[in-house]
């Protein structure tokens, strides 16, 4: 697998687009050679399933904001692929992400995170609006799972 042949710098690198989690990079880093890709991310998920607060935050700062472009210290081309399917066109909706958005991390000190890759406008609004409804620790938990799962998809890419 061409991933196990990354010399460590280009391995981290390649991870730190994934999940910028130092724990889950050297974990990742240290479970080399996997030797198959089902390997890699059966630990790449076991690792990312539990983070700290800390990880948390340092995770979702390389993350903008739903229905807006990434900026500095953002993986833009990746997240711009990823959500693709957010019709800028549509000013109704943008404008409701937008509001959304800014209740969100009013609500929960955070910027809204969503595997947004193969989903549409209307259903990230419509994941924002229901998780609006959620209390501390049930947002935390689906937050660090929508992480998860960008970082499963962004390492299923790599190898």
């Amino acid at each position: 697998m061409r991933f196990d042949e990354l010399t460590e710098d280009e391995a981290r690198a390649a991870l730190t687009a994934c999940l910028d989690v130092p724990r889950w990079l050297d974990e990742m880093l240290a479970g080399r050679p996997y030797g198959d890709r089902d390997a890699a991310l059966a630990l790449a998920s076991a690792s990312a399933a539990s983070l700290t607060d800390a990880e948390l935050e340092a995770a979702l700062a390389r993350h903008p904001r739903i229905g807006e472009r990434a900026g500095a210290g953002h993986d833009a081309a990746r997240s711009e692929r990823e959500q693709s399917g957010v019709d800028h066109s549509d000013a109704e909706v943008l404008q409701r992400l937008a509001d959304g958005n800014r209740a969100y991390e009013e609500r929960f000190d955070r910027v809204f995170l969503i595997r947004a890759a193969g989903r549409d406008s209307r259903e990230i609004l419509a994941e924002l609006e229901r998780r609006l409804g959620n209390d501390d620790a049930t947002e935390r938990a689906e937050t660090v799972e929508q992480l998860r799962q960008i970082a499963l998809l962004r390492l299923g890419e790599i190898l």
